[in-house]
């Protein structure tokens, strides 16, 4: 079985951001269970806001298009801001749809509060594009989680985050590999069906 490949995006414009240091561990555990890993980091990278009447392409999006294209899974990390998701992440999501059918998403968010709100939005954009989402996510609070060195010093959040990681390696190949033999295949009865070539 092809190791799967775990697309990490980073929806805080602050540098070296909770989410992005919560992101970097869940990404390390899961190339401890075999994946492979990328980061999109959206401070870094330019995506303009996206025209759905088409625009000219940028350096940006040619980079955002192409990090999409290989991943298998995501694992959308934002910040909470009035309780939604940051809105690097929303332009993010906006330009893909097809995209994202049949791959599996799981979500970090970086909040004072629970994250709830932030997390549900983003699973309802991914359930709109037929996405699969984890049935739960990972909330933290950075100053109480996190010590200064950016290590994780509540060990209740360290096992959450390696869960996750875990779960989206396994999850995500299951899902991976259901969805190439529905591609492949004549079954009619499967939303799959609208996707193949």
């Amino acid at each position: 079985m092809a190791a799967i490949k775990i697309l990490g995006v980073i929806g805080s414009m602050r540098e070296d951001s909770h989410s992005a240091q919560a992101l970097a561990i869940v990404l390390k555990a899961a190339r401890e269970q075999g994946a492979q890993t990328r980061v999109l980091d959206l401070r870094t990278v330019d995506l303009p806001i996206y025209r759905p009447q088409g625009q000219a392409e940028t350096a940006g999006m040619r980079e955002a298009n192409e990090a999409v294209e290989w991943a298998d899974a995501f694992v959308l990390a934002s910040p909470d801001y009035h309780g939604s998701m940051s809105g690097a992440i929303k332009n993010f999501l906006d330009y893909y749809w097809s995209e994202f059918a049949g791959k599996v998403f799981s979500y970090l968010c970086a909040s004072h509060e629970k994250g709830l709100t932030v997390m549900d939005q983003m699973r309802t954009a991914v359930r709109q594009c037929y996405g699969w989402s984890l049935p739960y996510g990972v909330s933290f609070h950075g100053g109480e989680d996190f010590a200064a060195d950016g290590e994780v010093k509540n060990e209740r959040l360290a096992h959450r985050l390696r869960m996750l990681a875990r779960d989206t390696c396994v999850y995500g190949a299951l899902i991976r590999d259901q969805l190439q033999l529905d591609l492949e295949s004549d079954a009619p009865d499967t939303f799959v069906a609208r996707y193949r070539k």
